[in-house]
């Protein structure tokens, strides 16, 4: 019989923290063939990454407690020294990590550190062969101009073009298995069509294994063999993937598939119900609103002649590409980036060109949910005070009043009110974006730009904010600009839809209509793009 190329057994992961001992992995045990795929999905907070670090023996140095056995390709890992271990990792098995900007060196271009990865696993390839194998790499995962882009840094990348060079990094060696944490989070839809198309034509032609760790079904059903269901650190149900959408047989595993969004189902409510929501009144308008970064030749165009209005109470979802422009649109709404041209007005007033003392009356009205949680979120400070930080700047509230508000809003997006003075790294990815939701709510603002709010949730949490944001419009006449690449999410929250390429809108209606009739090639190209997961389940 052939050996596995993963045998993980009995798997127990504990860590220490303020309030005690807590098992992220409980006594599970798996495996997976040669080039064989297998999808760890679950909740936030059910183990999964802890999983997937475990495989390269990353929880090493964390204070963690691991016991049980893990076996990558013939390697103990739990036994292997550090000789062993950079062996494994990259040459072996490589990993693509859930948040690209923690990942990346920020003063080295995209293409040295690609490079760097080929030559320390690769000892015989010289510096030039080791770039051309990293603009080669940079080029498969869909970087347009990789010679070029190779010489970029990542903050010259968007969230999706750095989630795609960490891909690329992870290729660059043919590792015989790829563990992915989240690997199609912050890439829209076309590119994540590219790059799972990418990942099975890798499977084919050199029986590289996969293990995905995703909360997108969808994807998973997309891209796997075999899904392992975790809650709690164990496993719930493990089977073929098309089996377990047909019939799960745990009901953990049915609730998981009831709250994925589809994208063929209108968003919840008559009408009529939404209408009442809704009003005339324009709260913030943009004409012409442009964003220009660099000068000269050099100089790029963001966004380019926008024009838009968000009335009070309304759900404006803006998808598009990486790269379109949505990001820079929503930072100039609330007036985080200034324009370089066009007028921006709140309430009817100009704030476009405000300076930051004139607009400090506006700061708590407009409210932005950032992307990436990570670095939004300050490593050093808990999660608590920064939450309550927006509500001590408005000084309208005492101490006490200001924690009795924290936790009700930890509590509102999902977390536990007694991890007020826990801090960012304590939490997974999706719980940390959960921070971030609450903190924009803090203020009791008027409109939020939400850049990626549920990018990093898993689809029970997904349901549960959209569902809070649902009731915060109803009850305070909330404006939400929602900006995604999950067409999905975006069609069960949005009123009206605007598309973005190129810094230009090139469709805008209301979203049922644009959903079901879209008009321009490019909307259609994005919609086509979606994975289904009710395709996934006819052909089961």
């Amino acid at each position: 019989m052939t050996e596995p190329l993963v045998k993980v057994t009995d798997l127990a992961v504990t860590f220490p923290t303020d309030d005690g001992r807590v098992r992220a992995v409980d006594g599970l045990s798996f495996e997976l063939a040669p080039g064989g795929a297998l999808a760890l999905v679950g909740e936030s907070g059910s183990g999964k990454s802890t999983v997937a670090f475990g495989l390269l023996g990353l929880h090493r140095s964390t204070g963690a407690e691991v016991t049980g056995g893990i076996e990558v390709a013939g390697h103990d890992v739990l036994a292997a020294d550090e000789a062993e271990l950079r062996q494994v990792r990259g040459g072996v098995a490589a990993m693509v990590f859930q948040d690209p900007l923690s990942s990346l060196d920020p003063y080295q271009a995209i293409g040295d550190q690609i490079a760097e990865v080929h030559r320390v696993h690769r000892r015989d390839a010289s510096r030039r062969a080791a770039r051309d194998r990293a603009v080669e790499v940079l080029d498969r995962v869909g970087i347009p101009d990789a010679a070029r882009r190779a010489r970029s840094r990542p903050h010259e990348f968007s969230g999706g073009m750095r989630q795609r060079a960490l891909i690329a990094m992870a290729l660059a060696c043919e590792p015989r298995l790829l563990i992915a944490d989240e690997p199609t989070t912050a890439l829209d839809v076309t590119v994540q069509a590219q790059i799972l198309d990418l990942l099975r034509d890798l499977r084919a032609e050199t029986g590289m294994g996969l293990i995905l760790v995703t909360h997108d079904l969808g994807v998973a059903a997309d891209s796997v063999d075999d899904l392992l269901v975790m809650k709690n650190g164990r496993a719930v149900e493990r089977g073929p993937v098309r089996a377990l959408l047909d019939s799960p047989a745990e009901t953990y595993t049915r609730d998981l598939l009831a709250a994925v969004p589809r994208i063929n189902v209108r968003r919840p409510g008559v009408p009529e119900q939404r209408a009442e929501r809704t009003d005339d009144t324009v709260l913030l308008e943009a004409k012409g609103l442009t964003r220009r970064f660099g000068r000269g030749k050099r100089a790029v165009t963001a966004v380019d002649d926008v024009s838009l209005t968000v009335r009070a109470g309304e759900t404006v979802g803006v998808v598009g590409e990486s790269g379109s422009g949505k990001t820079t649109l929503g930072r100039m709404l609330v007036r985080l980036l200034e324009p370089t041209g066009g007028e921006l007005r709140y309430e009817g007033r100009d704030i476009g060109g405000l300076s930051d003392r004139g607009l400090r009356p506006f700061r708590s009205e407009l409210q932005m949910v950032f992307q990436d949680p990570v670095s939004s979120l300050n490593p050093r400070r808990s999660i608590g005070e920064s939450i309550a930080d927006p509500l001590r700047v408005a000084g309208r509230l005492g101490d006490a009043e200001i924690t009795a508000r924290v936790r009700d809003l930890l509590e509102r997006v999902g977390l536990d009110p007694g991890a007020y003075h826990r801090y960012p790294h304590e939490f997974s990815g999706g719980q940390r974006q959960r921070v971030g939701i609450a903190r924009a709510l803090a203020p009791e603002p008027k409109l939020i730009v939400c850049d990626e709010p549920v990018s990093a949730l898993d689809v029970t949490t997904q349901a549960q904010v959209v569902r809070l944001l649902g009731e915060l419009q109803r009850d305070l006449g909330l404006a939400l600009v929602f900006i995604a690449h999950d067409l999905a999410v975006v069609r069960q929250v949005s009123d009206r839809l605007v598309v973005m390429r190129g810094g230009r809108i090139v469709e805008e209606g209301p979203a049922d209509a644009v959903y079901e009739k879209p008009q321009h090639p490019y909307t259609q190209g994005l919609l086509a793009a979606v994975p289904r997961l009710e395709q996934a389940e006819a052909a089961a």
